[in-house]
């Protein structure tokens, strides 16, 4: 069956919204960025004035002002992203129940059922955002998700982009391979160094070619490419499985000894632990990331030895990880560092202990995480923490952060 799918992108949606908090700013460069006396302070967003000037997603802000000196960062504001994000999905609402959000700010939409001309309903939803909410979106409009995300990032701000069967070899293929979704910065390098620098050389490229060098990744960038890409999106609300909850942060300051990751790891540990508990979990499977200050980044991760939705026990495998992968005598410290409890059950099953756990001080354990999410459920998350977090070495880490990084929704 042909589709009609639609993808909606919300233009610079944390700077849009927060110039529509501060209309004084209009025609002004703007940006949101995070706080910079938590090293935080990287561009989130900016606004069309602002990338006149080359400010980009993802730089420091001192970077961002020798680019535009008079940049206005303001503080980001995720509650209000959050309740533009739901309104801009109840417009959507208005034309079909399949929507699949992708990130807070875009959307892809199945509007085959509408019967309408697939650029008349781009259009309509584009005038709507902008009247009720005041916001600016680009559409892209296709016959699969690929090429209609594709289509939005090609016209921006405030376009609608059409991509058809019969055209998207003319529109797409001369575009740079890098356009592609799930073309990394990684994949794109090795298509280079094997010469394919477009989404058509890509496509003309022996599938069995592109498997020798990108795996099975390869097939799916050739499908991609030739528009045989994916066209279905789920119901609206119907959730996937959850398979794992994670937690991680940029330390205020680099990391420079075991002390130091061994207090932040138990931090992440416990929030993610909290979360596990609060919806129903426990983790088979424990995981780091880790990024030096040299902004290289590496994960790894091993079973546990029972499932648990403890901290502790969550805490301890996983700077066990660390210190099994991570080596001090290079001379690199430690910016951030996350926990991930993966491979999930549900937390009230049976589990099967070996003959060295012993029961009690599992039974203990629950106890205490009773008493302490009791605790935290009338006086807040930070209200009680481990003495490791403040004693274990490193200052750097304001334990009241666990109170951005642990949502209402707990995931």
């Amino acid at each position: 069956m042909n589709r009609n799918i639609l993808h909606v992108d919300i233009n610079n949606c944390y700077a849009s919204i927060e110039c529509l908090y501060h209309p004084e700013l209009k025609g002004r460069p703007v940006a949101v960025a995070g706080a910079v006396e938590e090293r935080h302070g990287i561009i989130l967003a900016k606004n069309e004035e602002a990338k006149k000037y080359g400010v980009k997603t993802g730089e420091v802000i001192w970077q961002a002002k020798q680019k535009c000196p008079q940049l206005i960062a303001l503080k980001p504001h995720y509650d209000r992203y959050l309740a533009f994000s739901k309104k801009a999905r109840l417009i959507y609402e208005r034309y079909t129940d399949r929507i699949q959000p992708f990130g807070i700010d875009e959307c892809w939409l199945d509007v085959t059922c509408t019967r309408r001309n697939i650029k008349e309903v781009a259009e309509e939803i584009r005038q709507t955002v902008k009247k009720e909410l005041g916001l600016t979106v680009s559409v892209g409009a296709s016959f699969n998700k690929i090429f209609a995300k594709l289509g939005s990032d090609m016209k921006k701000p405030d376009a609608v982009t059409v991509i058809t069967r019969k055209d998207f070899r003319e529109k797409v293929w001369g575009l740079p391979a890098a356009n592609l979704l799930y073309v990394g910065r990684s994949t794109d390098k090795k298509l280079k160094s094997h010469g394919i620098f477009t989404i058509g050389e890509l496509a003309n490229t022996p599938v069995s070619t592109l498997e020798a060098f990108l795996g099975k990744n390869g097939a799916r960038l050739y499908r991609y490419a030739n528009g045989l890409g994916e066209d279905f999106i789920p119901l609206f609300g119907d959730d996937s499985p959850i398979k794992s909850i994670s937690n991680g942060t940029t330390a205020a300051r680099d990391l420079i000894d075991d002390n130091d990751v061994k207090s932040l790891l138990s931090a992440l540990s416990e929030s993610v632990a909290a979360r596990l508990r609060k919806n129903g979990f426990k983790a088979c499977e424990a995981a780091i990331s880790v990024r030096d200050s040299k902004l290289r980044t590496y994960s790894r991760q091993c079973p546990l030895p029972f499932p648990t939705d403890d901290g502790k026990l969550l805490s301890a495998a996983a700077f066990s990880l660390f210190r099994k992968s991570y080596d001090w005598n290079s001379g690199i410290n430690v910016r951030s560092l996350s926990v991930c409890a993966g491979k999930l059950c549900v937390g009230f099953q049976p589990i099967q202990l070996d003959m060295f756990t012993d029961i009690n001080v599992i039974e203990k354990h629950e106890r205490l995480n009773k008493a302490i999410d009791k605790i935290r459920a009338r006086y807040g998350y930070s209200s009680i923490n481990r003495a490791i977090i403040f004693s274990g070495g490193f200052d750097g880490f304001d334990p009241k952060l666990q109170n951005e990084l642990l949502p209402s929704s707990g995931f």
